[in-house]
């Protein structure tokens, strides 16, 4: 071998090298686990089939916290206590992703201990239409809400349209409205310098994703917005931490769905036909699941405009 040869080989080796040490590792977690993905930026990992909570993430502002999500009631204190353990810092904002009650339901609590809740208008519209039912509907089955002895939800303090920035000098976070994803309000918390995006329940990791309010084509769209942040730690609103590859596996999975589905209404097949027979590539099926018949329903009802 020439020493030319040689030198190329060991300048690629390097090259590779310094690449792995610059990215940034994605730590697994497991229900309850708190993490510190960068310095002052941290991930809780919801106890999903536990409790009912979704993720959590906490930011350490140079005066005061933000949280990530304001999960149930109980799952609010169970975040709170865990930021308590980590810094004295008073918690100022909750930042809700979208509407539903494992993302909303403890505002109410958060509010009792001084913080602001603050997310998209489209959570506030969202909520009109849905409460107070679905608060008491749910409290009917969940203790830690009928302890608050409210008649309803409370929905954000504070909305956005598209864009809101909180930046203190030292530490900047960003708010996003993209369009419709799992619901009408999807809202996205970005660090540009930490280069992390939490996600809410628009980008899942594992069989988590409901369809029932979204739009599975403009949900696509929104993704591929994502897309285009410059991200590699992607914080799920359930499931672990993955890298940015998560935001592809997760596009890849609805346009399987829609493909599947748009193949089987051509051969006109019944609803029932296509959910038996709609395959999915083995490299996105982590996200098949117990939602799995109702999101070809889901799908099959907008391509069938019903």
């Amino acid at each position: 071998m020439t020493l030319r040869r040689c030198m190329i080989i060991l300048l690629s080796v390097l090259f590779v090298a310094s690449v792995a040490m610059l990215q940034t590792p994605v730590p697994q977690t497991k229900p309850n686990d708190v993490i510190e993905l960068v310095p002052g930026v941290y991930f809780r990992h919801g106890d999903l089939l536990g409790q009912g909570h979704c993720n959590n993430g906490f930011v350490l502002f140079d005066d005061f916290v933000l949280v990530i999500d304001g999960n149930f009631p109980n799952g609010a204190e169970a975040c709170m206590a865990d930021i308590k353990k980590i810094t004295n810092k008073p918690v100022r904002f909750v930042f809700d992703t979208h509407h539903h009650g494992d993302h909303v339901y403890g505002n109410r609590w958060w509010m009792n201990n001084g913080v602001l809740p603050i997310a998209h208008e489209g959570v506030v519209s969202e909520m009109k239409r849905g409460e107070p039912q679905q608060w008491l509907d749910t409290a009917k089955g969940r203790e830690d809400v009928r302890r608050l002895n409210q008649p309803t939800a409370m929905p954000p303090i504070l909305t956005y349209s598209d864009r809101m920035v909180i930046d203190d000098g030292k530490r900047r976070i960003e708010f996003y409205y993209f369009g419709i994803a799992h619901t009408q309000g999807d809202g996205f918390a970005y660090l540009p310098k930490a280069k992390i995006l939490f996600t809410g329940d628009a980008v899942v990791n594992g069989p988590y994703n409901y369809m029932g309010g979204g739009d599975s084509e403009s949900w696509i769209k929104v993704i591929e917005q994502l897309q285009q942040l410059d991200v590699e730690i992607v914080a799920p609103g359930h499931g672990p931490c993955a890298g940015k590859e998560l935001l592809e596996q997760q596009k890849q999975y609805f346009l399987a769905l829609r493909q599947g589905v748009a193949k089987g209404i051509k051969e006109g097949k019944s609803l029932a036909d296509i959910q038996k027979s709609i395959q999915i590539p083995d490299a996105v099926s982590k996200f098949k699941g117990d939602f799995f018949p109702s999101q070809i329903e889901k799908i099959y009802k907008e391509m069938r405009g019903l």
